[in-house]
């Protein structure tokens, strides 16, 4: 599946070349919904880009369960919830922003009894692994010549990144260093690959990757509340969304989330 950049299926990493947010929708819509194998269906799952290793897990336990086959599309959840609005033919929306579902709600395109605040993460400040001085303090980062952030005037980390720069009043003095990315995992490639001196990621990307060290974890009372809700989308087709969307506050799926390093919000 594509999103507003192309990415391959679990990767949550953009690909070199990106395409333009019309042709992905024109890609999604004429995408023949096919069945998932013998009896299986196919569910179409829009989901944030720091979600991804931890969805591939939890898909692959249910593909093998069910016989059901698992469509990712995983980017930025402004890009995302932008794409089923245009009407692009998804079944699940795992959104990394609050806002960015309730603006694919207000567009009537998922009952509010089909959505579900999942779970929760924290920011953090990430160097490259090689780096000999880490910040210690969000004051530090006064210090950084390029800091790599998620686009802070619409995807959700960079958005979180911003508000905690802003409450520190540290914004104004930062705003001219910082490397706007796609979406978080963008951020992150931006400090692996040395092209960003730190970066402001999820706790759980910054898990994931050997090529980053992690600074210092933003404290809770300093950043706004991050919250990932999940929703059946009304475009859903055939009892296998449902049963994926429920899958995700299953026990198994839970045990995955937390081990991935999320903070669980939802149960059955």
């Amino acid at each position: 599946m594509l999103s507003s950049r192309t990415c391959s299926r679990w990767s949550g990493r953009p690909d070199t070349e990106r395409r333009p947010f019309v042709a992905a929708v024109a890609a999604l819509l004429a995408r023949p919904r096919s069945p998932g194998g013998a009896g299986g269906e196919e569910v179409v799952v829009f989901a944030a880009a720091s979600l991804a290793d931890a969805l591939r897990e939890i898909a692959a336990g249910f593909e093998a369960r069910t016989g059901h086959r698992v469509v990712p599309s995983l980017g930025g959840s402004n890009d995302l919830a932008r794409q089923i609005r245009a009407g692009a033919p998804a079944d699940v929306f795992v959104s990394a922003s609050a806002e960015r579902m309730d603006e694919v709600q207000q567009a009537g395109l998922l009952r509010a009894a089909d959505r579900v605040d999942l779970l929760s993460n924290r920011l953090v400040v990430v160097v490259p692994a090689a780096a000999t001085v880490l910040p210690a303090t969000a004051e530090d980062l006064a210090l950084v010549r390029r800091l790599a952030v998620g686009d802070p005037q619409a995807v959700p980390a960079g958005i979180y990144a911003r508000q905690w720069l802003e409450k520190r009043g540290l914004w104004e003095r930062l705003r001219d260093r910082v490397v706007p990315a796609l979406d978080v995992r963008a951020a992150l490639a931006a400090v692996e690959s040395g092209n960003a001196d730190a970066g402001v990621v999820y706790r759980t990307d910054a898990a994931i990757s050997r090529r980053v060290r992690m600074a210092f974890e933003v404290p809770v009372d300093e950043a706004s509340r991050i919250v990932y809700p999940a929703a059946l989308l009304g475009s859903a087709r055939g009892p296998a969304a449902r049963a994926f969307f429920e899958h995700l506050r299953s026990p198994e799926a839970r045990a995955v989330f937390e081990r991935h390093g999320f903070e669980l919000l939802a149960a059955r």
